[in-house]
């Protein structure tokens, strides 16, 4: 087991067993399939390719004609079903008990790579690998009642180089203002700055997959008309945490799955221009990870080199890392395109060399692991009384002083010190902690008391403070050498005393000058507050020892209360309480003060609704959280009951079992306990099923918050539009009965339907859906994907047309 610490957390590894990178090959299906060229294995684990010789080249021709590949399977004319249950099935079941996996597409431009991952999202039955991951990670939740599982998501692009978060057009995201980085720590590779979304359920994910499709980068040219110009890695990380107390230990893992952009012949894809660039960076990138496929593969290599471009270093924990990695490759089956398609076997080749250690990802939870180590110390607690007692030291406590006995060492250590007492008994370790933690209180004491007698008489001044001895300078109390009248020798500070010359009828006043000018001086030099009279007789003997003029609480306080005053400072009198319609600002406010607005006004009923579903939520979560306090403290009563009747049982067993016509006889303290054990367990059963009861509320209250809280930013957003941005005379024309151009829908009649419309259409589509139950959240969170980004699109058509 790999430990590996990160500031207060500990992470544990368990060494896992080295194992190859499994490789499959898909061949994408066409009515020009080279059946004399391309061969399958009677397995379906390998294929041969077959080029027939050049005769043009002459008799003597050392031309390689035949090549043959061992893989872990090959898809032929296999559906999206099989694809997924053959490749990624397994490993999405295994990131569940704590391992990590990473699911690869490779191959060339148009064979497929994107069906593969992703699917057509128009269609249900052609879902890819993707969308499949996610249906299956929260099927597996709902089968495990026993433990807390969380699941987040990020959707990283990776184009010309550059690092691009696909969900950074959510409205709570936004742009990031410094460039995204891949960064490395004891736990692996992570980027910084890429935004990761907490998912509670199925169609939360789906639209955050969607919404990052929308905005991945494709192009056109001859040999794919949706090729796509970037690498994507759609990342879930699980978190799960067992629901009982005792079990301080947790597991993490992550699923990469990755859409590499197709490797392209720039002579066969015609590229020009933006599309010629992107093509040049995309063939870059994979001839860099096929250069590190190949370190990883030789186990000679020192070296590997993740860090020539960023897709490989973002991968850096895939290849050949803690992880479960699967290699899907897509090729063609047609005799145009079979020089790529020896390459992308080779390369599928190369990484069958690969070896990966999969472990299981093992975190400690700090709050259930002091909460054990309390229970720990209680026991050996326990246990050392029991020693003492056997020791006849039955008045030794080791619970913390409290302040009697704290106030009683005191007084023993001043009598030690005063010689009045001999010796200090020792108790325990404790005992004699407090003692030397005691020596110093009277040590600081007594420096304290000797600091004060010595200001009574004199005034102390710093000789690092130049501030102070300018002020004294300037009030004449310097000798004619220019030290301190009484200054010792090797000392921090002079004993300052009035020259001889002044006369006693002028003291008090040389005195004050003298503050004030120090006062005065302390200012010049930068000091944050004045120095009073008072200050100025308890200046410190050393730079570390300050005597602030006031408290910070009280600071605090006195602000705390300027603000209180300031904000329930009543309005004027004569301020009109409402206006017809305010006046648009010349430029628009920002989105949280806005925000702030809106729910005070136009969203004030909605937020009231948001916030009412909020604490019914925090209510129920109270409630699931003392119930499982009682389940556990029963479950806690359930085991000492055990205990205790096995103990009897063992004693009953020892002194002899009495029958009485067949029937085993029992004393009455046995009873009892089979009588409270069956009552302990009526009440479990009656906890944990209202237990069940609350998480099925919090499940439902938790998605009643949800929509609350995407309709509020969702009515938001059309506000914000229409108060600040959509001009006046354009939002005068949307209304009913106003001159709407071709092509243009009211802005409130975009987002969505009518309640009652809406309702009846999501009943409808529950019922006529051909796919069944399962396929709801897909459609569901493609038809919201689509509402939005239609509106997106108009109002930005608005806007441009406005600019016009």
């Amino acid at each position: 087991m790999k430990r590996r610490k990160n500031g207060n957390k500990q992470y544990f590894t368990r060494m896992g067993t080295r194992k190859k990178v499994h490789a499959f090959v898909r061949v994408k299906p066409t009515d020009d399939f080279a059946h004399e060229m391309i061969k399958y294995g009677d397995d379906n684990k390998s294929i041969d390719i077959h080029l027939k010789r050049d005769t043009r080249k002459g008799v003597v021709n050392n031309q390689q004609t035949d090549w043959s590949f061992k893989l872990d399977g090959v898809l032929h004319d296999a559906s999206q079903d099989v694809v997924y249950e053959t490749v990624a099935k397994e490993v999405v079941s295994q990131a569940l008990d704590g391992y990590n996996g990473t699911i690869m597409c490779y191959g060339q431009t148009g064979a497929g790579k994107t069906y593969t991952m992703t699917g057509a999202t128009e269609n249900y039955k052609h879902r890819g690998i993707l969308p499949r991951a996610l249906q299956q990670v929260f099927r597996m939740i709902e089968e495990r009642p026993t433990h807390a599982i969380t699941v987040r998501v990020s959707y990283l692009e990776i184009y010309n180089e550059s690092l691009f978060d696909l969900l950074s057009t959510l409205p709570y995201v936004g742009p990031s203002v410094t460039p995204m980085t891949i960064v490395e720590n004891p736990q692996g590779v992570f980027i910084k700055g890429l935004s990761v979304h907490l998912t509670s359920q199925e169609e939360d994910a789906f639209s955050l997959l969607f919404e990052g499709e929308t905005n991945r980068i494709i192009a056109s040219h001859t040999m794919n008309k949706n090729s796509s110009r970037s690498h994507c890695i759609f990342t879930i990380y699980v978190e799960a945490h067992s629901r009982t107390l005792s079990d301080e230990k947790y597991i993490t893992s992550k699923i990469n799955l990755v859409d590499l952009a197709g490797s392209e012949r720039l002579g066969k894809s015609g590229s020009e221009g933006r599309v010629l660039k992107e093509a040049t960076y995309i063939n870059k990138s994979l001839s860099f990870l096929e250069q590190a496929i190949i370190a990883l593969g030789d186990q000679k290599r020192d070296h590997i080199p993740f860090r020539q471009c960023k897709l490989t270093h973002a991968l850096k924990d895939s290849l050949g890392g803690n992880c479960n990695m699967v290699l899907v490759t897509n090729i063609y089956g047609e005799a145009a395109q079979l020089e790529e398609t020896l390459s992308s076997l080779r390369f599928a080749s190369r990484m069958k060399l690969v070896t990966t250690e999969p472990a299981v990802n093992e975190k400690y939870d700090a709050e259930r692991m002091v909460k054990n180590l309390e229970k720990e110390l209680a026991l050996l607690k326990q246990e050392l009384a029991i020693h003492d007692s056997l020791a006849n030291r039955t008045f030794v406590t080791y619970d913390p002083m409290d302040e009697i006995q704290i106030a009683e060492i005191n007084s023993q250590v001043r009598r030690y010190l005063e010689g009045t007492l001999d010796e200090i008994d020792i108790i325990n370790l404790r005992q004699i902690q407090e003692v030397f933690n005691q020596f110093r209180v009277v040590l600081s004491q007594q420096e304290q008391e000797v600091e004060s007698a010595l200001r009574m008489k004199y005034t102390l001044i710093d000789k690092n403070d130049f501030a102070a001895i300018s002020a004294v300078q300037k009030a004449k109390l310097m000798d004619a050498d220019g030290h301190l009248v009484g200054e010792p020798d090797g000392q921090g500070f002079g004993l300052g005393l009035a020259p001889f010359s002044t006369k006693p009828g002028r003291k008090s006043k040389s005195k004050k000058t003298f503050k004030e000018q120090l006062s005065f001086s302390a200012r010049k030099e930068g000091a944050s507050s004045p120095v009073s009279g008072k200050d100025l007789d308890m200046f410190s003997t050393s730079k570390t020892q300050l005597v602030p003029l006031s408290k910070d609480g009280d600071v605090k306080d006195m602000l705390l209360r300027d603000r209180e005053t300031s904000s329930t400072e009543p309005l004027p009198s004569d301020s009109p309480k409402e206006e017809l319609r305010p006046p648009r600002p010349s430029t628009p406010p920002s989105k949280p003060i806005a925000f702030q607005e809106f729910k005070n006004e136009r969203g004030s009923e909605i937020n009231r609704i948001f916030k009412e579903n909020k604490s019914i939520l925090n209510e129920r979560r109270k409630r699931a959280s003392e119930t499982t306090q009682r389940i556990n403290t029963i479950k806690r009563e359930i085991d000492v009951t055990k205990e205790a009747l096995n103990f009897q049982k063992s004693l009953r067993e020892k002194q002899g079992e009495y029958e009485n016509k067949g029937l085993m006889i029992i004393d009455e303290e046995e009873f009892l306990l089979i009588l409270k054990l069956k009552d302990l367990k009526k009440q479990y059963r009656s906890e944990y099923q209202d237990l069940r009861d609350l998480r099925a509320e919090i499940q439902y209250c938790q998605r009643l918050v949800d929509q609350c809280r995407h309709r509020l930013l969702m009515e938001f957003d059309i506000w914000y539009n229409e108060s600040f941005v959509i001009p006046e005379d354009t939002q005068m024309a949307l209304k009913p009965g106003g001159s709407i151009r071709p092509g243009m829908v009211p802005v409130n009649r975009i987002v969505s339907l009518g309640e009652d419309d809406q309702d009846r259409f999501s009943q409808l589509q529950q019922s006529v859906l051909p796919e069944g139950p399962d396929s709801i959240s897909f459609y569901n969170a493609k038809v919201k994907t689509e509402q939005k980004h239609n509106y997106l699109k108009t109002m930005t058509g608005l806007q441009q047309a406005h600019r016009k």
